[in-house]
């Protein structure tokens, strides 16, 4: 598996002042997955890329040779590997790291069989109503919960990153949530 050294900030909940790191991601072999702290990511690693399991949106991309990382509105700290400074300040040309800036930290490995699983997994195990491909077969509490959930999502979710497709998923589980709460009523 290849690596590169990225800058991987958390958007979601956030605008431009999320949780920040600059670490070494490794790709799968297509890519299209990027591991890093423990986390597995969908996309190829210049833009938006979302986690695998939280569906949380991140941006990550290369890093800049003149250290602003950070979009221009942004603030706070970005997170170092602790185990890449070195490499970083040469990358950069830089002798030292402006610990105003920057905040040395252990990077967790990443466990990639265990998102193998998840993304390979059955509807029991993964629990992701996206891959649902009938809402019509799911009980009232079952849509109450995938209703809850959507809703999440939607609020979660970057317009770039699949919102037309919850927003769908959610109003037809709302649609058929008050169907079947309507046939129930005497």
């Amino acid at each position: 598996m290849k690596s590169e050294i990225k800058y991987i900030e958390l958007k979601s909940g956030y605008h431009d002042d999320g949780p920040a790191w600059i670490g070494t991601v490794e790709f799968s072999k297509t890519r299209q997955t990027i591991y890093f702290n423990g986390q597995a990511f969908k996309g190829n690693g210049h833009g938006l890329c979302f986690d695998i399991e939280t569906k949380d949106v991140y941006w990550v991309t290369g890093v800049k040779k003149n250290g602003e990382n950070r979009y221009w509105a942004g603030k706070g700290k970005i997170m170092i590997d602790r185990l890449l400074v070195n490499d970083y300040l040469k990358l950069k040309g830089w002798s030292c790291l402006d610990l105003n800036k920057y905040e040395l930290v252990d990077i967790e490995k990443t466990n990639k069989q265990r998102f193998v699983a998840i993304e390979n997994g059955s509807l029991e195990t993964v629990n992701d109503l996206d891959k649902y491909p009938d809402l019509k077969c799911l009980s009232i509490e079952e849509l109450k919960k995938a209703v809850e959930y959507l809703r999440k999502r939607e609020r979660d979710t970057n317009s770039n990153n699949g919102l037309k497709f919850i927003t769908v998923k959610k109003d037809e589980a709302e649609r058929l949530l008050e169907q079947l709460v309507a046939t129930l009523k005497p």
